[in-house]
C-alpha cells in the first residue's frame, strides 16, 4: 500500500508532491519555517490545503477539487509529536489503549493490544504509572506505543527526539529503527543521525518546496541543496558546469574535479569541505588556485579548530592561524581552495 500526496497551501507558499513505497521511511529535512510541519499537518488532516489530493492505498485522504476531505481520526495515520502529549489523568496502559477503545474495540482487547505495544517499546513495567511519574524518555516510548496501538497505515513523526536529553535520544532512536521496519513513515528531523539510522530516503524542503530527494547516503555524500550541504559539513556553490569546472551563479570560475556525470553546459554544484579552505590576507599566494575575496561574518569553535564563516562559505583553521590573521567579523580575507579538493557534479 503506497502513499501519494500533491498539495498546495498558498498562505504558506507550500507546494509539495511526494510518494512513499509500501514499507518505506522518508526523512524530511529543512530549515525552520521551510514547510516540514505544514506537510505533516496536511497529511494528518490538521490543515486543509487550497488544492491537491492525497491517497493512502485505496483510500482518498483528501481531494480538494473533488470536494472530499477525510477527518483526521479516519485517515489511518498516527502523529507522534515532539512532546508525548499523554493524557495526565489516565494510566500508561489506558493511554495506549485509548486509540483502540475509540475505534470501538472492547476494553479487554484494547488492554491486550496496549500491553503488546508497551512490551514492544520496552515499557511493560510502566503500565500502571501516570504520565507525571515518567521521565522524558519513558513518556516518549509510551507515546510511540500509543501511536502504534491503532495500527496506522502511515506513521508521522515530528522531531520525536527533539525534547529528549542526550541519554534518552539514542535509546528511542534504536527503538524507532526496530518498530519502523516494514512500515510507512514520514519523519521530520534536524538530526542527520536520525536520517542515517531511520530513513530509506531523505527529502529536503526549502521555502515550501522540495529542493532535493534521494537515498539518504547519496544525498549526504553528494548534496545538491545548501541545507543538505550544511548537514554534510560541506561548502556548496551552484552554477553551470564548464570544461574546467564550474561558473557560479555570481560569475566566478571554479576549477575542480568533474565526476563522470558532470557535462559542460548543464547546471552543477561544486562541493568542498571547510578543512580544504586556506585563508590568506591578500590574493598574492603564488600557485594557481581557486581564490575568493570574502568578508568574515562569524567565528565559532569547531572541535580543536576555529570555523570561520563568510556568508554561506566556511573554513576550518587553527586558533593560532586565526590569531595570526587577526580574524574578526568584518575582516576582509581571501579563501583559497586547491582544485583537487573541489568535486563538481550535476545539480
Amino acid at each position: 500500500m503506497t502513499f501519494t500526496l500533491n498539495a498546495a497551501l498558498r498562505a504558506r507558499n507550500f507546494d509539495v508532491s511526494l510518494s512513499l513505497g509500501t514499507a518505506e521511511t522518508v526523512a524530511v529535512l529543512g530549515p525552520n519555517g521551510a514547510g516540514k510541519s505544514t506537510l505533516l499537518g496536511i497529511t494528518a488532516g490538521l490543515l486543509r490545503p487550497d488544492t491537491g489530493y492525497a491517497e493512502l492505498g485505496d483510500a482518498t485522504l483528501f481531494d480538494i477539487d473533488g470536494g472530499h476531505f477525510t477527518p483526521p481520526h479516519a485517515r489511518g495515520t498516527a502523529l507522534l509529536a515532539q512532546e508525548p502529549l499523554l493524557f495526565p489523568h489516565l494510566s500508561v496502559l489506558e493511554n495506549v489503549a485509548f486509540g483502540p477503545r475509540a475505534a470501538g474495540i472492547s476494553r479487554k482487547e484494547a488492554h491486550q493490544t496496549a500491553r503488546h505495544w508497551l512490551g514492544e517499546v520496552d515499557a511493560a513495567e510502566l503500565a500502571q504509572r501516570r504520565p507525571g511519574q515518567l521521565s522524558g524518555g519513558q513518556a516518549q516510548r509510551v507515546a510511540v506505543a500509543r501511536a502504534l496501538a491503532t495500527n496506522p497505515e502511515l506513521l508521522l513523526l515530528d522531531e520525536p527526539m527533539a525534547a529528549l536529553d542526550i541519554h534518552a535520544a539514542p535509546l528511542l532512536r534504536r527503538l524507532l529503527k526496530r518498530v519502523l521496519a516494514g512500515r510507512k513513515a514520514l519523519i521530520i528531523t534536524h538530526d542527520i543521525l536520525d536520517a542515517l539510522m531511520l530513513a530509506d530516503r531523505v527529502m529536503v524542503i526549502e521555502n515550501g518546496h522540495i529542493t532535493e530527494h534521494g537515498p539518504t547516503r547519496e544525498v549526504l555524500e553528494k548534496p545538491r541543496s545548501r541545507f543538505a550541504a550544511g548537514l554534510s559539513g560541506l561548502n556548496l556553490l551552484t552554477g553551470a558546469i564548464t570544461g574546467s569546472g564550474l561558473t557560479t551563479d555570481h560569475g566566478l570560475d571554479i576549477a575542480g574535479h568533474r565526476d563522470d556525470t558532470a557535462h559542460p553546459g548543464n547546471p552543477g554544484v561544486a562541493a568542498f569541505p571547510p578543512s580544504a579552505v586556506s585563508i590568506y590576507p591578500t590574493a598574492e599566494h603564488g600557485s594557481p588556485r581557486n581564490t575568493f575575496k570574502v568578508t568574515i561574518t562569524d567565528l565559532e569553535p569547531h572541535g580543536d579548530l576555529i570555523r570561520a564563516r563568510a556568508g554561506h562559505l566556511a573554513a576550518d583553521i587553527t586558533p593560532a592561524a586565526s590569531a595570526d590573521l587577526g580574524l574578526a567579523p568584518g575582516t576582509d580575507v581571501y579563501f583559497v581552495i586547491k582544485a583537487a579538493a573541489i568535486t563538481i557534479y550535476p545539480a
